[in-house]
Protein backbone atom coordinates (compact mmCIF):
# COMPACT_ATOMS: atom_id res chain seq x y z
CA UNK A 1 0.00 0.00 0.00
CA UNK A 2 2.88 2.35 1.24
CA UNK A 3 4.62 1.95 -2.54
CA UNK A 4 0.98 3.02 -4.42
CA UNK A 5 0.40 5.68 -2.47
CA UNK A 6 4.25 7.18 -3.04
CA UNK A 7 3.91 6.25 -6.94
CA UNK A 8 0.44 7.90 -7.32
CA UNK A 9 1.95 11.51 -5.27
CA UNK A 10 4.50 11.49 -7.91
CA UNK A 11 2.02 11.39 -10.50
CA UNK A 12 4.67 11.41 -13.28
CA UNK A 13 3.84 13.44 -16.22
CA UNK A 14 3.78 10.93 -18.57
CA UNK A 15 1.67 7.92 -17.19
CA UNK A 16 -1.36 7.12 -19.20
CA UNK A 17 -5.27 7.38 -17.67
CA UNK A 18 -4.77 3.71 -18.65
CA UNK A 19 -1.93 3.29 -16.66
CA UNK A 20 -3.93 5.09 -13.94
CA UNK A 21 -6.71 3.28 -14.43
CA UNK A 22 -4.77 -0.16 -14.03
CA UNK A 23 -3.32 1.00 -11.05
CA UNK A 24 -6.33 2.50 -9.55
CA UNK A 25 -7.62 -1.32 -9.72
CA UNK A 26 -4.76 -3.01 -8.11
CA UNK A 27 -5.34 -0.34 -5.04
CA UNK A 28 -9.01 -1.59 -5.04
CA UNK A 29 -7.50 -5.29 -4.44
CA UNK A 30 -5.47 -4.42 -1.60
CA UNK A 31 -7.91 -2.21 0.24
CA UNK A 32 -9.43 -3.60 3.51
CA UNK A 33 -12.77 -4.44 2.15
CA UNK A 34 -12.24 -4.91 -1.52
CA UNK A 35 -11.24 -8.41 -1.43
CA UNK A 36 -12.85 -11.71 -1.53
CA UNK A 37 -16.55 -12.50 -3.33
CA UNK A 38 -17.31 -9.10 -5.42
CA UNK A 39 -20.89 -10.35 -5.14
CA UNK A 40 -20.56 -10.95 -1.01
CA UNK A 41 -23.27 -9.04 1.32
CA UNK A 42 -21.57 -5.63 2.25
CA UNK A 43 -24.34 -5.50 5.49
CA UNK A 44 -27.20 -3.06 6.60
CA UNK A 45 -24.68 -0.37 7.32
CA UNK A 46 -22.27 0.01 4.69
CA UNK A 47 -22.92 0.39 0.92
CA UNK A 48 -21.74 -2.15 -1.57
CA UNK A 49 -19.64 -0.99 -4.10
CA UNK A 50 -20.80 -3.12 -6.61
CA UNK A 51 -24.37 -2.22 -5.68
CA UNK A 52 -24.70 0.89 -7.80
CA UNK A 53 -26.05 0.29 -11.36
CA UNK A 54 -25.33 1.93 -14.16
CA UNK A 55 -28.04 4.27 -13.81
CA UNK A 56 -26.88 5.30 -10.76
CA UNK A 57 -22.76 5.60 -11.80
CA UNK A 58 -24.91 7.57 -15.34
CA UNK A 59 -23.56 11.05 -14.98
CA UNK A 60 -25.64 12.52 -17.74
CA UNK A 61 -27.60 14.55 -15.29
CA UNK A 62 -31.06 13.98 -17.12
CA UNK A 63 -33.03 13.56 -14.04
CA UNK A 64 -31.42 16.91 -12.65
CA UNK A 65 -32.77 19.66 -14.46
CA UNK A 66 -30.05 21.93 -16.32
CA UNK A 67 -27.42 20.12 -14.72
CA UNK A 68 -25.65 18.91 -18.41
CA UNK A 69 -22.49 18.68 -19.71
CA UNK A 70 -20.53 19.51 -22.92
CA UNK A 71 -17.00 18.63 -23.90
CA UNK A 72 -15.01 20.90 -24.81
CA UNK A 73 -11.02 21.69 -25.80
CA UNK A 74 -8.87 19.33 -24.33
CA UNK A 75 -11.85 18.05 -21.70
CA UNK A 76 -14.56 15.19 -22.63
CA UNK A 77 -18.28 15.33 -21.03
CA UNK A 78 -17.13 12.75 -19.05
CA UNK A 79 -14.84 14.93 -16.97
CA UNK A 80 -17.63 17.54 -16.53
CA UNK A 81 -20.18 15.02 -15.24
CA UNK A 82 -16.92 13.84 -13.18
CA UNK A 83 -16.48 17.59 -11.86
CA UNK A 84 -19.86 18.00 -11.38
CA UNK A 85 -20.87 14.42 -9.49
CA UNK A 86 -17.45 14.91 -7.24
CA UNK A 87 -18.74 18.09 -5.82
CA UNK A 88 -22.16 16.52 -4.50
CA UNK A 89 -19.39 13.57 -3.14
CA UNK A 90 -17.35 15.69 -1.12
CA UNK A 91 -20.17 18.24 0.40
CA UNK A 92 -21.48 15.14 1.80
CA UNK A 93 -18.23 14.63 3.77
CA UNK A 94 -18.24 18.40 4.38
CA UNK A 95 -21.28 17.58 6.30
CA UNK A 96 -20.22 14.79 8.05
CA UNK A 97 -17.10 16.30 9.03
CA UNK A 98 -18.64 19.52 10.79
CA UNK A 99 -20.62 16.42 13.05
CA UNK A 100 -17.72 15.79 14.49
CA UNK A 101 -16.99 18.46 16.89
CA UNK A 102 -20.63 19.31 18.55
CA UNK A 103 -20.92 15.57 19.14
CA UNK A 104 -17.98 14.94 21.24
CA UNK A 105 -15.89 13.14 18.66
CA UNK A 106 -12.45 12.15 19.91
CA UNK A 107 -9.52 13.65 18.92
CA UNK A 108 -8.10 11.99 16.76
CA UNK A 109 -11.18 11.51 14.81
CA UNK A 110 -11.82 15.44 15.60
CA UNK A 111 -8.23 16.03 14.08
CA UNK A 112 -9.04 14.26 10.72
CA UNK A 113 -12.65 15.54 10.09
CA UNK A 114 -11.06 19.15 10.35
CA UNK A 115 -8.42 17.91 7.42
CA UNK A 116 -11.38 16.61 5.47
CA UNK A 117 -13.57 19.53 5.63
CA UNK A 118 -10.68 22.14 5.08
CA UNK A 119 -9.28 20.04 1.87
CA UNK A 120 -12.71 19.00 0.33
CA UNK A 121 -14.08 22.96 0.67
CA UNK A 122 -10.32 24.09 -1.37
CA UNK A 123 -11.58 21.26 -4.11
CA UNK A 124 -14.87 22.21 -4.03
CA UNK A 125 -13.99 25.81 -4.65
CA UNK A 126 -11.50 24.17 -7.43
CA UNK A 127 -13.89 22.04 -9.43
CA UNK A 128 -16.41 24.86 -9.05
CA UNK A 129 -14.15 27.25 -10.55
CA UNK A 130 -12.88 24.45 -13.24
CA UNK A 131 -17.01 24.25 -14.54
CA UNK A 132 -17.17 28.43 -14.01
CA UNK A 133 -14.41 28.73 -16.18
CA UNK A 134 -15.77 26.39 -18.76
CA UNK A 135 -19.30 27.19 -18.95
CA UNK A 136 -20.71 24.29 -17.67
CA UNK A 137 -23.32 23.96 -14.91
CA UNK A 138 -22.09 23.81 -11.39
CA UNK A 139 -23.95 21.86 -9.13
CA UNK A 140 -26.47 23.89 -7.05
CA UNK A 141 -27.75 22.04 -3.32
CA UNK A 142 -31.09 20.81 -5.78
CA UNK A 143 -29.31 18.93 -7.68
CA UNK A 144 -27.09 17.60 -4.95
CA UNK A 145 -29.91 16.24 -3.23
CA UNK A 146 -30.63 13.87 -6.15
CA UNK A 147 -27.45 12.96 -6.83
CA UNK A 148 -26.84 8.86 -6.36
CA UNK A 149 -23.14 8.20 -6.57
CA UNK A 150 -21.06 5.11 -4.63
CA UNK A 151 -20.17 5.21 -1.00
CA UNK A 152 -22.68 7.87 -0.19
CA UNK A 153 -23.73 7.75 3.15
CA UNK A 154 -27.65 6.50 3.07
CA UNK A 155 -30.16 8.96 4.85
CA UNK A 156 -31.23 6.46 7.43
CA UNK A 157 -27.38 6.20 8.86
CA UNK A 158 -26.88 9.85 8.13
CA UNK A 159 -29.32 10.09 11.12
CA UNK A 160 -27.66 6.84 13.19
CA UNK A 161 -24.46 9.44 12.89
CA UNK A 162 -26.05 12.17 13.86
CA UNK A 163 -28.03 11.13 16.86
CA UNK A 164 -24.21 8.87 17.99
CA UNK A 165 -21.89 10.74 20.29
CA UNK A 166 -18.53 10.64 21.97
CA UNK A 167 -16.75 6.78 21.05
CA UNK A 168 -20.05 5.49 18.97
CA UNK A 169 -20.32 8.72 17.16
CA UNK A 170 -16.33 8.39 16.73
CA UNK A 171 -16.70 4.49 15.56
CA UNK A 172 -19.64 5.30 13.06
CA UNK A 173 -17.81 8.34 11.58
CA UNK A 174 -14.89 6.20 10.57
CA UNK A 175 -17.08 3.10 9.06
CA UNK A 176 -18.95 5.54 6.97
CA UNK A 177 -16.59 7.71 5.83
CA UNK A 178 -13.75 4.99 4.48
CA UNK A 179 -16.94 3.21 2.31
CA UNK A 180 -17.31 7.47 1.00
CA UNK A 181 -13.47 7.71 0.65
CA UNK A 182 -13.77 4.58 -1.45
CA UNK A 183 -16.87 5.56 -3.24
CA UNK A 184 -14.85 8.42 -4.59
CA UNK A 185 -11.48 6.21 -5.15
CA UNK A 186 -14.18 4.38 -7.45
CA UNK A 187 -15.46 7.30 -9.59
CA UNK A 188 -11.93 8.38 -10.56
CA UNK A 189 -11.60 4.72 -11.72
CA UNK A 190 -14.62 5.41 -13.74
CA UNK A 191 -13.02 8.20 -15.18
CA UNK A 192 -10.25 6.55 -16.41
CA UNK A 193 -12.42 3.83 -17.59
CA UNK A 194 -13.41 6.12 -20.43
CA UNK A 195 -10.38 6.31 -22.86
CA UNK A 196 -10.58 9.65 -23.84
CA UNK A 197 -12.03 11.01 -20.40
CA UNK A 198 -8.84 12.59 -18.19
CA UNK A 199 -6.55 13.42 -20.25
CA UNK A 200 -6.42 17.18 -19.40
CA UNK A 201 -3.93 17.82 -17.19
CA UNK A 202 -6.10 19.68 -14.79
CA UNK A 203 -8.23 16.76 -14.59
CA UNK A 204 -5.63 14.39 -14.21
CA UNK A 205 -3.70 15.72 -11.42
CA UNK A 206 -6.91 16.06 -9.50
CA UNK A 207 -8.06 12.76 -10.13
CA UNK A 208 -5.28 11.22 -9.15
CA UNK A 209 -4.70 13.63 -5.91
CA UNK A 210 -8.45 12.40 -5.25
CA UNK A 211 -6.97 9.19 -5.08
CA UNK A 212 -3.69 9.38 -3.33
CA UNK A 213 -5.32 11.52 -0.47
CA UNK A 214 -8.35 9.34 0.02
CA UNK A 215 -6.27 6.51 0.32
CA UNK A 216 -4.08 7.91 2.79
CA UNK A 217 -6.88 8.75 4.67
CA UNK A 218 -8.91 5.55 5.05
CA UNK A 219 -5.27 4.28 6.19
CA UNK A 220 -5.54 6.60 8.87
CA UNK A 221 -9.15 5.54 9.77
CA UNK A 222 -8.58 1.98 9.69
CA UNK A 223 -5.09 2.53 12.29
CA UNK A 224 -7.76 4.26 14.71
CA UNK A 225 -10.38 1.56 14.10
CA UNK A 226 -7.96 -0.92 15.12
CA UNK A 227 -7.66 0.81 18.98
CA UNK A 228 -11.38 -0.09 19.26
Amino acid sequence: MTSVLRFLRRRPSRMTPCAASLLLLGVGLLLPGCEGDPNADAGPDTMDMESASDAEMDHSGHDMGDLTASGGDGYTESDVHFMQMMIGHHAQAVEMAALAAPRDAGSEVLTLSERIDISQRDEIRFMQEWLEQRDQPVPEDRHLRMMKMPGLVSPENFERLTEARAREFDRLFLEFMIEHHLGAISMVDTLFDDPRAGQEPDIFRFATDVAADQLDEINVMERILAGF
